[in-house]
């Protein structure tokens, strides 16, 4: 009688711990009454301390800002490392990550990515006076990228007729661009958008309209916090239909900053190809 009792104790007491164990992050948040938002704080201009105000600021802050509105609760920002971000989100001291997230398959496996707020296309950049004015133009030229990047590994596998080059960073190729070494640098759009800025006078440069391919960027949730990131979704999906959305695009990227950038995306779940 006294085992069959303690199987009885047992079978109560697996769910009740079970229920324990099942996490409910943003039953947390409530609670706690603040967001906990993952993001880089050195990555200009999603995350990054303002020179006058000393204050982080920066687009995926922003972003941040909107799911907190949307909970009701205020923000608070932990600064991470890159190879520190899933780690952090996964341990749970961090609820989001809002720090310049790619998706991809082996990262998708991991956590859970929500609605894309941001699409980096990656382009090609050529100098005014070339006569390149298409991806298919650069068939068995040379190409500059940087050594060991996934910029690298693409545009090899979009031009394997093109001779790639590898340069240790997007300064290094940039210089053989103006040198004429290669005939094209191939990099992220925002990254060739600060060198077109920098182009000399007397040598300017010009980035190439279709994009190669396009990454694009979702907000981290762990596995098993589908309420959270149905919260996520909903204030992603308000900032896109309220215009909030684009304002902050523009704000931080737009016409009137230095990148000078369209938006050529919209905030919706993530193509997976």
């Amino acid at each position: 009688m006294k085992l069959k009792h303690l199987f009885r104790i047992a079978a109560i007491a697996i769910p009740l711990f079970a229920g324990v164990a099942q996490a409910d992050q943003l039953a947390d948040i409530k609670t706690r009454g603040t967001l906990i938002c993952g993001t880089l704080g050195t990555s200009e201009p999603f995350s990054f301390q303002d020179a006058a105000s000393r204050q982080l600021v920066g687009y995926d802050v922003d972003i941040c800002k909107l799911v907190a509105a949307r909970l009701g609760v205020a923000v608070e920002y932990k600064l991470l490392a890159v190879a520190a971000r899933i780690p952090e989100l996964d341990s749970g001291r961090v609820d989001v990550l809002a720090a310049n997230l790619g998706w991809t398959a082996e990262r998708a496996a991991e956590i859970n990515f929500s609605h894309q707020y941001y699409v980096t296309p990656q382009k090609l950049l050529v100098r005014s006076n070339s006569d390149i004015q298409t991806i298919e133009d650069l068939k068995g030229k040379r190409i500059g990228a940087t050594k060991g990047s996934s910029s690298e590994r693409v545009i090899q596998q979009t031009l394997p007729e093109s001779r790639i080059i590898g340069y240790s960073d997007s300064p290094a190729a940039f210089l053989s661009l103006q040198q004429r070494k290669i005939d094209a640098q191939f990099a992220s759009e925002l990254v060739l958008a600060r060198l077109v800025n920098q182009s000399p006078e007397s040598s300017p440069t010009r980035i190439l309209e279709k994009a190669v391919v396009d990454e694009p960027w979702g907000l981290g949730v762990r596995k098993g916090e589908d309420a959270l990131l149905a919260e996520v979704n909903a204030a992603l999906d308000e900032a896109e239909t309220s215009g909030q959305a684009v304002a902050l695009f523009d704000k931080w990227f737009g016409n009137q900053s230095v990148y000078k950038l369209t938006r050529s995306f919209k905030i919706e779940p993530i193509a997976v190809q």
